[in-house]
């Protein structure tokens, strides 16, 4: 990280160089493109050089602890070592992630699809459990949620339920939540009281934007039928839920939540366009995943991601190895804790990848 901070102090001091020049002024183009790079890099190296002073404040407590007899003189710095190294850590952790390129994704809504897995009846119920956890989470954070499909199970769990999510730093976080959750409970379903297994699929998708997904009219079947719900007065008599399918791919979406057939059918089409954006990045991007999965996963860790065991009050992350023994809180939606410290570890992956990468340049 050090290095790549260096070349970045050296770079801003060249532009800085070049800026001064009168040759530079007369050159629009190269002006406007070393401002530009000259803004996405001071603020990183102003960090930097904070950061820097901190480990020469460090190094300066150390000497003395080593080197001091004075018992005023190491109480002091045995002080200041306790107000540093928390901050010293909280700058490594916002440099390191200053340094991380930036995910095309960041900023756009996004589709969670929750389906029940193995586990028949109780997966349906845990599906349940995991949409609820999303829709706290989201309350929490201030973003916006809503179901915009659902299928419920007979028990009132969820075969499938898929939810919109707009709000700042949404991708960034939820994103993590992809894979397969694995619960280990007493089922509402067992009579003797044993502990059961059961799983739910999590996938969480960036909403297609306009530009990046082309469907033509005559590609789409569209179907319209009567919304399912609650009965009475609340039936709905004019067919407005909306089934699309896409013919090329075969894809279908569903939406019955809104009471116009117009809204339901525009909400269709924006699940059907981020499947379709997801289905051509895995095609274009399949070797590239390919990797990124042997680097976080092996052997039976494939078939779970994270792990929720509520006889230990335990939550488990398998990819990051992270455990956590606040499940009751967690399914509530206090997810911070576990989404930045899975945050931290990817990071702290990222930045070893560049090293190796740095050495074996080197070597070779």
């Amino acid at each position: 990280m050090k290095r790549q901070l260096d070349a970045l102090e050296s770079e801003l001091l060249s532009i800085e160089e070049q800026l001064s020049d009168p040759e530079t002024v007369k050159d629009s183009a190269k002006l406007q493109t070393l401002m530009r790079r000259y803004g996405e890099i001071l603020p990183i190296v102003e960090r930097y050089r904070e950061y820097k002073q901190i480990l020469e404040r460090e190094k300066e407590a150390r000497e003395i602890l080593e080197s001091e007899s004075d018992e005023e003189l190491v109480k002091l710095a045995q002080e200041e070592l306790e107000k540093i190294v928390p901050i010293k850590e909280r700058f490594e952790e916002e440099l390191a992630e200053a340094l991380i390129p930036k995910d095309l994704n960041d900023g756009k809504d996004l589709i969670v699809e929750i389906r029940a897995g193995t586990g028949g009846e109780e997966a349906a119920l845990f599906a349940r459990d995991l949409c609820r956890m999303y829709l706290r989470y989201a309350e929490r954070k201030g973003w916006k949620a809503e179901i915009v499909y659902e299928s419920p199970s007979a028990l009132g769990g969820y075969k499938e339920v898929i939810l919109h999510i707009s709000g700042r730093d949404a991708w960034k976080l939820l994103r993590y939540e992809s894979g397969v959750h694995r619960v280990q409970r007493i089922p509402v379903t067992e009579s003797s009281g044993r502990i059961h297994t059961s799983a739910a699929t999590v996938a969480i998708l960036p909403e297609a934007e306009e530009a990046e997904v082309e469907i033509r009219e005559e590609e789409l079947e569209i179907e319209t039928f009567r919304s399912s719900g609650p009965g009475g007065q609340h039936m709905q008599k004019n067919e407005t839920a909306v089934r699309i399918k896409h013919k090329p791919t075969g894809l279908v979406v569903e939406c019955q939540d809104e009471r116009s057939q117009h809204q339901n059918k525009m909400k269709a089409l924006r699940i059907l366009k981020t499947r379709l954006l997801e289905m051509k990045r895995r095609e274009q991007e399949a070797e590239i995943q390919r990797q990124r999965r042997e680097q976080i996963k092996s052997g039976d860790r494939s078939d779970k991601d994270r792990t929720y065991n509520f006889i230990q009050n335990r939550v488990t992350d398998h990819r990051y190895e992270i455990t956590l023994y606040k499940l009751k809180d967690i399914l509530d939606g206090d997810l911070d804790e576990l989404l930045y410290e899975i945050r931290r570890k990817e990071i702290k992956q990222w930045l070893m990848g560049q090293e190796s990468e740095t050495v074996a340049a080197r070597t070779y």
